[in-house]
Parts: structure tokens; C-alpha cells; sequence
């Protein structure tokens, strides 16, 4: 079995996410709306929750979203959460179990990944202007 074969999920850091980003790379963020609502989300990230208030979640509904933003198994792509607890059982998901093999996480999630380094959020795709900066 050749190396390339095999699935990886590995963390990334703040500048390796800016770079994939500026590459194309999807973003998503698999935080609650609620999240998404106090913090913002990364410009242009795909919001795609995958647990909800209560640790519940549908498998199967969200792989059928989220094999829309990701066309295959070989595709790059990085997930975001708040701390980078719940992107690791979500990588490893998808990397160990389903052979998704370019899984990649943002280190320290959100909080202190992103907004912890300064950098702009916002609450909808597109928006130009960080609002999580003007709100507290």
C-alpha cells in the first residue's frame, strides 16, 4: 500500500488555515448556531453543524451536506470548532472510519485559533466587516 493512500487528519495552524483558505480549501465550521450567532463564523466558511445543544447528531444528514462542499475523498479541507474538541472526533470520523484522507483542523478551534490571534469573524458569508470586534 503506497503513503499516498493513506487517510490523515492532522491540526494546522492559524497561517496554514489562512493559506488553504486563500487556496480554495474549504473551511467549515461545524459549531451550533448559537455559536455562530455570539463568535461569527471565519469569512466565507461553510457553516455545517454537526451536534447540536444536547451532543445529538444525524450522520447521515450531514454527510449529504457535507459531500457537497467536499467532491471527494482526496479533496483538502479543514474543519473549525470552538476549542478543537469536537473537530477531532469529527476528523478522525472521517479520516479513520470513511477514508477521507486530506482532513485538517484548526488549532485551538475559533476561540483561540482565530479570534485569539486577532483575526476577524463574521455572522454572515461575505460580510466584509469583523463584528465580534465591534461588539465587545
Amino acid at each position: 500500500m503506497s503513503l499516498n493512500s493513506v487517510a490523515t487528519f492532522s491540526t494546522i495552524s492559524t497561517e496554514k488555515v489562512q493559506q488553504a483558505k486563500q487556496d480554495g480549501v474549504p473551511i467549515i465550521d461545524i459549531r451550533r448556531i448559537d455559536e455562530f450567532q455570539k463568535y461569527g463564523i471565519i469569512p466565507g466558511s461553510h457553516k455545517l453543524t454537526f451536534y447540536d445543544k444536547n451532543g445529538n447528531y444525524n450522520t447521515q444528514k450531514w454527510l449529504s451536506k457535507f459531500s457537497e462542499i467536499v467532491k471527494d475523498k482526496n479533496q483538502p479541507f479543514v474543519l473549525v470548532c470552538a476549542h478543537a474538541n469536537r473537530t477531532k472526533t469529527v476528523g478522525r470520523f472521517l479520516s479513520d472510519k470513511l477514508g477521507y484522507k486530506n482532513v485538517q483542523e484548526l488549532s485551538g478551534g475559533i476561540l483561540d485559533g482565530w479570534i485569539g490571534k486577532n483575526l476577524a469573524t463574521t455572522k454572515l458569508l461575505n460580510q466584509p466587516k469583523s463584528w465580534w470586534k465591534f461588539w465587545q
